[in-house]
């Protein structure tokens, strides 16, 4: 199974470049779903369908589906609510304060990434697309499960033994108020068995994207210095998260003029097509930067021309998925790099006058970029452009402390020195 997810700043093509990736797939003799986040809901229209919830085929091959992330919430997540919402009010919570607390932000998002999974997971496809939503929302998107994920393990360890353990100190110590339902214990233990089944869900989602070779993200962009920037912090921001980004899509590319035509609309041709080659390789400069070896840094970004007609239906999205990858594989990419590296600078053995260095790989990141490192007992909490990850310290690492920070090329390298206090003791 491959999930490929396609996202970039609205407005730049990305659904018609995902729902033609996937056509062109199923035209080859893959099963192929294409599914869209993106509240926009225009991949039906990309598509020339009326697509749902459920998987639709569009033609031989090719299915799709439009998730509503408002009918998900007021499924799956409502039953969980209830039960929280039941056990505050047995422990004495007012049902207005209790509704507001059993509110989970970005749980919408959450369960769009969910039903994502479970569809992947539940059909003859084998190969699933996604044509998230725009940048910001698809960075909160992907970022959620490990954060949902590390808030319940820290919350809840060992969660549904220790879920069910606070909950019955609560059935303890706050008897159920007059008016309760007489069932509130059976409540409570329902509420434990939710919140473990959202921590097991969270778990998989948290796994899926972090299976490199089952999950890619490809950046959608137009050749636009505005629009460029900020597909350098997307980068930049789902390295941090530990995400694969595979390739990039430059869509719109103005073609070349013959030198023969004259006047002000070929001027601003050539103009144009000057500038956004001038973006193009610097791009390529910056992707090339991000590959292991020779061959992935001479990989180019993948560029879509300009067309005086826009693709809708099926048969034009192929021939748009032609001219964007020609003989290659579409789902072919480069590899992601490992987020961390450990070296050491000085020292051998156990010399307590050591220094290493922890180098963060974050294609992109620039000495522009705001940063912010700070250290919370064995994690290395990282803000970068506001995305903030907690990096888990390699043990060696556990038992120094920072020296200070740099920035080189596309990395954050953080120095270390043996802490004097612990460092031969664990």
């Amino acid at each position: 199974m491959r999930i490929l997810l396609f996202t970039g700043k609205g407005g730049v093509g990305k659904t018609t470049l995902a729902a033609a990736t996937a056509a062109r797939l199923a035209r080859s003799g893959r099963k192929a779903l294409v599914i869209s986040t993106d509240p926009a809901h225009s991949l039906g229209d990309a598509l020339d369908a009326d697509l749902g919830g459920e998987p639709l085929e569009v033609d031989p091959g090719l299915f799709a589906a439009h998730l509503d992330s408002r009918a998900l919430v007021e499924g799956a997540w409502n039953e969980l609510r209830g039960h929280l919402r039941t056990v505050l009010a047995g422990a004495g919570v007012d049902e207005l304060v209790a509704d507001e607390l059993t509110w989970l932000p970005g749980v919408d998002e959450l369960l769009a990434l969910g039903e994502v999974r479970r569809l992947a997971h539940t059909g003859p496809w084998e190969v699933v697309i996604v044509d998230c939503g725009p940048t910001a929302e698809t960075l909160r998107l992907l970022g959620l499960p490990e954060a949902i994920g590390a808030y319940l393990e820290r919350l809840y360890p060992a969660h549904r033994r220790a879920v069910r353990g606070l909950l019955a100190g609560i059935a303890g110590a706050n008897p159920p108020r007059p008016g309760a339902p007489r069932n509130a214990v059976r409540n409570w233990d329902d509420a434990a068995v939710a919140l473990g089944r959202l921590a097991e869900q969270v778990a998989a989602l948290r796994a899926m994207l972090a299976d490199h070779d089952g999950t890619s993200i490809r950046l959608v962009l137009t050749p636009e210095r505005l629009v460029a920037a900020e597909s350098r912090r997307t980068m930049t921001a789902l390295a941090l998260h530990g995400l694969r980004v595979d390739g990039i899509i430059a869509n719109r590319v103005v073609p070349p003029i013959a030198p023969s035509v004259r006047g002000p609309a070929a001027r601003w041709v050539r103009a144009r097509r000057a500038e956004q080659q001038e973006v193009l390789g610097e791009l390529g400069a910056l992707w090339g930067s991000n590959g292991h070896d020779a061959a992935e840094r001479r990989r180019p970004v993948r560029a879509v021309p300009y067309t005086a007609a826009e693709p809708i239906g099926v048969t034009a999205l192929v021939e748009l998925a032609d001219a964007l990858y020609g003989d290659e594989e579409p789902l072919a990419g480069a590899a992601a790099p490992p987020l961390l590296s450990v070296r050491r600078t000085e020292g051998d053995g156990t010399d307590p006058d050591s220094e290493f260095e922890l180098a963060l790989r974050l294609p992109g990141l620039d000495r522009k970029t705001p940063l912010e490192l700070t250290r919370i007992d064995d994690d290395l909490a990282v803000t970068v452009g506001g995305i903030r990850r907690l990096v888990a310290l390699p043990s060696v690492l556990s038992r120094c402390e920072v020296l200070g920070a740099r920035v080189g090329a596309d990395e954050l390298i953080v120095v270390f020195r043996p802490d004097p206090a612990v460092w031969m003791t664990r």
